[in-house]
């Protein structure tokens, strides 16, 4: 995703620019409210905005603000430290599309921009949210997995490993990035818990198990079959 920060904190910012960038977005950075208003309306192709409330010169509120009443067609993430039910409804109302709280794990940024990024996918894709790869199909909607036409039953976490790896077929992902987009960020697990649902997933799938290939030294990786 190409995305824009907006956020005063230069550590923060550094060390969030550094983790979306190794998680391969491109990253722009705004220091204040007014550089990032205007960066948002300025820069072709942004997909979102992850958006500090507490700016020192024009708050997050009124940026996102700015940006919906200009009609710029673009998803924004909120930041901020305040945590009662008004604050976030102030936040939603002002324009953004999702909020994160102040301290976070990077994980729940993550995930977040992910679930933006689905909702922001064209109606077609969205209509028939069908993942195939070889032998193996995954119907998002209907929340079922086939192998060549016949119906798996997998578990919720063997569910969402299987969605990463068909989302990202062809690729190796890391463990940790397997733990970032099958398992709540809130959830406290080890890389060891990956290497335990690929072998409950590939001896489910039976032999359209083998697409499941691991990656030495990186994790794993879904082939075509």
């Amino acid at each position: 995703m190409h995305l824009l920060l907006v956020e005063d904190d230069q550590r923060l910012a550094r060390a969030l620019t550094r983790l979306l960038e190794e998680d391969r977005h491109v990253v722009e950075h705004a220091p204040d409210g007014r550089t990032g208003h205007a960066l948002a309306g300025a820069i072709d192709g942004l997909d979102a905005v992850i958006l500090d409330i507490g700016l020192p010169d024009m708050s997050g509120l009124d940026v996102a603000r700015a940006i919906r009443s200009e009609g710029i067609d673009i998803s924004i993430l909120m930041l901020t430290a305040r945590d009662t039910v008004n604050d976030r409804v102030v936040g939603l109302d002002a324009g953004a599309d999702d909020y994160v709280v102040k301290p976070f794990a990077y994980a729940e940024i993550a995930a977040r921009l992910r679930a933006l990024a689905r909702r922001a996918e064209p109606g077609p894709r969205r209509s028939e949210p069908r993942l195939t790869a070889g032998a193996i199909t995954l119907d998002e909607a209907a929340r079922r997995v086939t192998v060549n036409g016949s119906n798996v039953d997998l578990s919720p976490r063997e569910f969402s490993l299987l969605e990463a790896l068909l989302r990202h077929a062809g690729q190796a992902l890391t463990r940790d990035q397997l733990l970032d987009h099958a398992w709540p960020f809130s959830v406290a697990v080890t890389p060891n818990a990956v290497d335990a649902y690929v072998h409950y997933l590939r001896t489910k799938l039976g032999p359209a198990g083998a697409q499941v290939e691991t990656v030495r030294g990186v994790g794993y990786r879904l082939s075509d079959g």
